[in-house]
């Protein structure tokens, strides 16, 4: 059986590349902003690209705020997509979807470490999850991101860019991976296929 994967449509510029990444998995994919679509699809991703408060606001007029914080299936956020899950980002002093706790903050540059951070970086996992089966601490993961969630209880797995910073999450049925896994090779497919597998 082919699952469907509804991709919410919140404006993020990484859409047809996660279609393609999903598709070469044999999910079946539909971007959709449409509260019922998005309600009975099998897995609902929430891809990002840009910035919090946007992405907020075109959730809030296709009125897609209460749908996904009521969804039962699982869900997964992806980059600006994960950081929608928690409470609040200090990206334009955005309030978030509030389903994972905490606050998601400015990454701070230094020499040599510049934002936003952009590139490959080494996955750490935390703890044991179907989400990261097949994963370990010698994979890496391609990162793009100015603004990264705190480690903490939901973190499955962290990495380190000065400071240690959430790389998968999830609480209950909501998912969320900081990198972007259509761009990070076997590493991004195996975690795709975790997804459809939960």
């Amino acid at each position: 059986m082919t699952t469907a994967v509804v991709i919410a449509d919140s404006g993020g510029a990484n859409v047809a590349s996660l279609r393609f990444a999903f598709e070469r998995l044999g999910a079946l994919t539909v971007v959709s902003a449409d509260g019922s679509t998005i309600a009975s699809a099998d897995r609902v991703v929430l891809p990002g690209v840009g910035a919090a408060g946007h992405a907020m606001q075109r959730l809030r007029e296709a009125g897609l705020v209460n749908v996904i914080r009521t969804l039962t299936q699982p869900v997964l956020g992806i980059c600006l997509g994960m950081q929608l899950l928690y409470q609040a980002s200090e990206e334009e002093r955005t309030e978030c979807l509030g389903l994972l706790p905490g606050t998601v903050r400015r990454i701070h540059g230094a020499p040599g470490r510049p934002v936003p951070h952009m590139g490959w970086n080494q996955l750490r996992p935390s703890c044991e999850d179907p989400l990261l089966a097949g994963i370990t601490a010698q994979d890496y993961a391609y990162f793009v991101h100015t603004y990264a969630a705190p480690v903490n209880g939901e973190t499955l797995a962290e990495t380190h860019y000065g400071n240690r910073l959430a790389a998968v999450v999830r609480k209950r049925n909501f998912c969320g991976a900081q990198f972007h896994p259509e761009r990070s090779g076997k590493t991004g497919a195996r975690l795709l296929g975790n997804f459809l597998r939960l």
